[in-house]
């Protein structure tokens, strides 16, 4: 089912998910915002090189790779950025301007190869779609790496150290690296990053209207009227799933929260639960204040968003 406009769907309307989407009787979908697209470039701000790379056909699974100029300044193996958008499973892409610019910026700023994830949405494909498709991404892009010179993706092999693997995603793009970690062999990935993470919890309990919402939003993510919130993919501070946070196979997790972003006490939940839950690692709370949902994507010319693109680059540079 295509996106379409009001003028192309007379139907009425089924489903609409503010600000995100309105399904139509009819079938007709229309995503409400980030649909615009920009093509794979040299960005002449920040040199990053960036192309589109097919990895199953039958799927449609791919990815945007970007190529920093610190690639060219010697042998020198750079990290690995596997990057997932945000949008709700709905809307927005690996293409969209925002993430373009976003990921042009890290990857400049961090010395770092960045794998920006095309994964199938929602609701032409009901959840575990973005996760699957998240995984086989992760997966084909630590092979790329450990091809070396003889790989079937040139830029990961000369230049991808397999051993400097990162996820990252903001908001449901986060709920997916959350999630891919925990699907991950534990020698795979160096870090995570949450920013602004897509969850649930219970325990922290916010409007009546917003706690419907999301409700609303999982049951149609999953395709399943009677899916629970206390799934651990969205609610990972649920019963039961503090042994799965404490299997996370990395050594390092970032979650950035923001003071204005309903979101936030979610995020803080988590990192409280990753730290009770006997997890071996270092878990870090970056609490943003007096800003909103993805404020660094939305404005980044401010101050807070120049500051969170420092903390992210550092992440990475750490390892």
């Amino acid at each position: 089912m295509a996106p379409s406009s009001d003028a192309a769907c007379p139907s009425e309307v089924e489903i609409e998910l503010f600000p995100f989407i309105r399904v139509y009787k009819n079938g007709n979908i229309e995503r409400l915002f980030g649909t615009r697209t920009v093509p794979a470039s040299l960005d002449a701000t920040t040199g990053v090189a960036s192309k589109d790379v097919t990895i199953d056909p039958a799927t449609g699974l791919s990815v945007r790779l970007y190529l920093p100029p610190a690639a060219g300044a010697g042998a020198k193996k750079l990290p690995v950025l596997v990057y997932f958008h945000g949008g709700g499973f709905m809307v927005e892409s690996a293409a969209s301007p925002m993430y373009h610019r976003y990921l042009n910026a890290v990857a400049a700023r961090a010395g770092a190869i960045a794998v920006s994830v095309e994964y199938r949405r929602v609701p032409e494909h009901p959840l575990p779609a973005a996760y699957d498709d998240s995984c086989a991404a992760l997966a084909w892009a630590v092979d790329a790496c450990a091809a070396g010179g003889g790989g079937s993706e040139p830029w990961l092999a000369a230049h991808g150290d397999a051993s400097r693997v990162f996820l990252a995603g903001d908001s449901a793009g986060a709920n997916i690296a959350h999630n891919v970690a925990l699907r991950a062999a534990a020698e795979v990935i160096a870090g995570v990053m949450l920013l602004h993470p897509f969850f649930w919890d219970p325990s922290n309990t916010m409007a009546p209207e917003l706690e419907v919402r999301i409700r609303r939003e999982w049951r149609f993510m999953c395709a399943r009227p009677d899916a629970k919130l206390d799934d651990p993919r969205i609610c990972p501070t649920s019963a039961g799933a503090a042994t799965l946070l404490a299997a996370m196979p990395c050594g390092r997790v970032m979650v950035a929260v923001a003071e204005n972003d309903f979101l936030a006490p979610k995020g803080r939940a988590y990192h409280a639960a990753l730290l009770a839950s006997g997890w071996r690692g270092e878990a870090e709370l970056v609490d943003t204040p007096a800003q909103g949902h993805v404020f660094h994507l939305l404005r980044p010319g401010t101050e807070a968003a120049a500051e969170m693109l420092g903390r992210v680059a550092d992440f990475i540079s750490r390892a």
